[in-house]
């Protein structure tokens, strides 16, 4: 920060909420008074164009109302302002206003008036153009060497120059290669125009070159052109500056040598007329705006760059001489002669912020008031801060950090699940197998306390299970209001859905004193759908392919009372035996033991058991808390099933391979069993559920496009982290590109090994309580559920795990092919 500021002489603000930019301000003798006063025109994107001639009684006094000579509004937005001799058959100079779409030029005069403040000023159009495209910027100058009037050259957004002799068009030319509009000048001494291209390079081209090429409106050249009937438009020099450029400006020595200044984003270059580097300087600030003006030292340049730090730099060629401080951001900055003060430094804010100021060595310094001093006494200091520890310790006790409370008050939201099903069935067109498909109707009921935007309800059940609307919407509602919306659920699918909880989001925006437009927030209500929504009371089976035994810590329950409706034998109390069918024909069979604490699922597909297994869980569960006890678990002993489930990937990376659709992969028994097999690894590690989250993600992708690949980075990633054995394999490097694999050994053997690092103690975590030493139980068998009615004596596998997880299931079958998995007591 400079030990300065710039002096204020004279300041003003435009207009309110207007916006301006650097081609805005322009200083000159607009209404040709011959006494070497300027003028302060600005235009604003608003359309007001406006006049000053500042006459301060003081210094730093604002404008009075006499300071405007004129103000205007011109109704389209103003993009350039510049003053010169634009009006054939006169040297006087005129006022050329660039619009979007319009060139006008206008002669400024004042009527001297009777009274002190009588001077009344106008413009009046002199001519106007009409552009075809739509302007950039402008430049003007005596362009091909003429005498006595400036011509004007407007450069379009899609980069076109259009060249207006004064009151007539002249010829239109494109740059080559033009894809963005930089700044553009004149250079009078070489008769080019440069600019600035979307190539980041310095670009010069002669006046005769634009006059003699193609014109403008023959683009694409024909073979005729080619021939020779008309010249193309050839750069003269290029520069390459590595930068995209703010402004351009052409400064001359004398009349046989000028310069070319370009100010970039990070540094200023000096270019000689033939586009060699004078000198350049890195930029120490984002710069604004700058002017170049000729230096009382021989053969030096003086640069004025003002910079979004509030800074207004002076530099003498590369060697910085003066830096001050502004009140406001500059975008133009001017150098004129004001009320017979030379020198004057003229800059425009963004914002409209006009201010006309100089350079002075008056230093501005900041003395803080004094604070009166006081004794400190430590012990009233420590009874305080006691005071303000106990109100905090009570606030954090009694609602936490947020108050939860009051936004759980907001909106209360209930689903209520109707106990029977609709008496006309809302999957009237669906078919499973030979089964007709029954609906239920959900109702869910949103209560506000107070006056809420944008409500908006969804509604998420598992695949196949569909709704026949999931999106509710509520643009507003009033405080201590009720809306009640209901949908039905059905089955679309012959195969059987995950788990049969629904949840009802809501999405809103409760207004507050600081956010009138609401603050954000959502609330959610789960709900079960009935299990005979998707099965029906079958007849057990006799034998099954896969069979499953969980042990609990309690007397069996009646399978009766477990599952109302699901049984033949109402008349017995005790049934231990029942068979379920699903929509599609899928039997399972439960089974309860009459002397142990035990029960057995069985069916002829393995990714049919878990539905009815969690079901059991569940309902066991509810069952126990009824009764008021709290300490019900259950256990399960087996091994992995990962010879079915690698399988599953085989055939999976095969039809990929061979290009199969997606929808192909999607049979009935793989996403069955990926639920199942998520959920059974959920059960696996109770203690480390966000870890988890990383295992489900594995195996939801198995049936998608690019599973493969994803999965074994991710497993190699665990195996290298928090699943390694030694620094050889936390030093392995990952390789940042997936490519399709030749196979699937890899991943089986990584999927192997990640289950077997689990089942030996192993977490998903870097917590510290994954470094505690973990207890293993030692292998065991299990004995079978006493012989039924139903089902023949079997002798369990010889050599199994125990898993034990309170409240939890792990389900595992034997692995032929896999050492067996040791187990964990947690």
């Amino acid at each position: 920060m400079s030990l300065f500021k710039a002096r204020d002489w004279w300041s003003t603000v435009l207009g309110e909420k207007e916006e301006f930019d650097q081609g805005c301000l322009c200083l000159a003798d607009v209404d040709n008074t011959g006494n070497g006063q300027d003028k302060i025109i600005v235009g604003s994107f608003m359309g007001y164009l406006r006049i000053f001639n500042p006459h301060p009684v003081k210094t730093g006094d604002g404008a009075q109302a006499e300071d405007m000579l004129l103000e205007v509004y011109l109704r389209d937005p103003i993009l350039q302002v510049e003053v010169g001799k634009f009006v054939s058959g006169t040297e006087m100079l005129h006022l050329a206003v660039l619009h979007s779409r319009k060139l006008c030029v206008y002669s400024v005069s004042g009527t001297l008036g009777n009274v002190e403040h009588g001077n009344q000023y106008q413009i009046k159009l002199m001519y106007e153009h009409n552009l075809q495209r739509t302007a950039c910027n402008m430049t003007y100058g005596s362009f091909g060497g003429v005498k006595g009037r400036d011509l004007i050259c407007i450069q379009s957004m899609d980069g076109m120059l259009m060249v207006f002799e004064q009151e007539s068009y002249a010829f239109g030319r494109f740059l080559p290669g033009s894809l963005l509009p930089g700044p553009l000048a004149y250079s009078s001494r070489t008769d080019s125009f440069i600019t600035v291209s979307s190539c980041r390079q310095v670009e010069s081209y002669k006046y005769q070159v634009l006059a003699f090429a193609t014109d403008a409106d023959k683009r694409q050249e024909t073979e005729q052109q080619k021939l020779g009937s008309g010249k193309r438009l050839v750069v003269d020099w290029t520069l390459n500056i590595g930068e995209q450029a703010l402004d351009i400006c052409i400064v001359s020595f004398n009349q046989s040598a000028s310069s070319v200044f370009v100010l970039g984003e990070r540094n200023f270059f000096c270019l000689k007329d033939n586009g060699q580097i004078r000198f350049m300087k890195k930029l120490d600030c984002s710069p604004s705006c700058f002017l170049p003006y000729c230096s009382v030292s021989e053969g030096t340049i003086n640069t004025l760059i003002g910079n979004h730090n509030h800074m207004l730099h002076i530099y003498q060629d590369v060697t910085l001489k003066w830096a001050t401080q502004l009140p406001h951001i500059p975008v133009a900055v001017r150098v004129g002669c004001l009320h017979d003060l030379k020198g004057v430094i003229v800059t425009l804010s963004d914002d409209g912020h006009l201010q006309c100021s100089y350079l002075g060595t008056d230093p501005s310094f900041f003395q803080a008031p004094k604070v009166e001093s006081r004794e400190l006494h430590y012990e009233e200091l420590d009874i305080e801060l006691k005071e303000l520890q106990k109100i905090i310790k009570d606030v954090n006790k009694s609602q936490g950090i947020w108050p939860m409370t009051e936004r759980e008050d907001d909106l209360k939201v209930s689903a209520m699940v109707s106990p029977k099903f609709d008496s006309v069935s809302q999957a009237a067109d669906v078919e499973v197998g030979t089964d007709l498909v029954p609906s239920v109707t959900v109702k869910v009921t949103l209560q506000n306390r107070l006056a809420l935007q944008k409500a908006k309800l969804s509604v998420y059940v598992q695949p196949p299970l569909v709704l026949t609307c999931d999106q509710f919407t509520f643009e507003f509602m009033a405080p201590e209001m009720s809306r009640t919306v209901a949908f039905s659920v059905y089955l679309k699918g012959s195969y059987t859905p995950s788990e049969l909880e629904g949840n009802a989001v809501v999405s809103y925006s409760r207004p507050s004193d600081i956010n009138p437009d609401g603050i954000p927030r959502v609330i959610q209500c789960k709900f079960r759908l009935p299990l005979k929504l998707i099965c029906l009371p079958g007849q057990p089976s006799k034998t099954a392919s896969h069979k499953l035994t969980i042990d609990t810590n309690k007397s069996p329950v009646s399978l009766l009372s477990l599952f109302p409706g699901f049984s033949n034998q109402s008349e017995d109390d005790q049934v231990n035996v029942m068979g379920f069918r699903f929509l599609g024909g899928s039997r399972v069979t439960l089974l309860a033991s009459k002397t142990s604490q035990r029960y057995r699922i069985q069916s002829e597909q393995f990714e049919d058991l878990w539905l009815i297994t969690n079901e059991l869980i569940i309902r066991l569960q509810e069952y126990f808390e009824k009764q008021g006890i709290k300490d019900f678990a259950c256990s399960f002993s087996g091994s992995m099933p990962l010879q079915e489930y690698f399988e599953l990937i085989d055939h999976h990376f095969e039809l990929r391979i061979n290009g199969e659709k997606l929808e192909e992969l999607l049979s009935e028994r793989a996403v069955q069993f990926r639920a199942i097999q998520r959920r059974l690894l959920t059960r696996f590690k109770d203690k480390t559920p966000a870890p988890l989250q990383h295992l489900d993600t594995l195996l939801d992708g198995t049936y998608k496009q690019g599973w493969e690949e994803t999965v074994d980075a991710a497993i190699s990633h665990l195996l290298k982290t928090c699943l390694s054995k030694s620094s050889k394999e936390q030093a392995l490097n990952l390789s940042s590109q997936l490519n399709i694999p030749k196979d699937t050994s890899r991943l089986k053997k990584h999927i192997t090994l990640l289950c077997d690092r689990l089942a030996k103690g192993g977490r998903l975590c870097l917590s510290t309580d994954a470094a505690a030493p973990q207890t293993m139980v030692m292998p065991g068998g299990c004995t079978t559920i006493p012989e039924s009615d139903l089902e023949e004596r079997s002798i369990e596998q010889d050599s199994t795990e125990l898993f034990t997880n309170h409240k939890h299931l792990i389900v595992e079958t034997p692995l032929p092919e896999v050492s067996p998995l040791q187990g964990v007591s947690e």
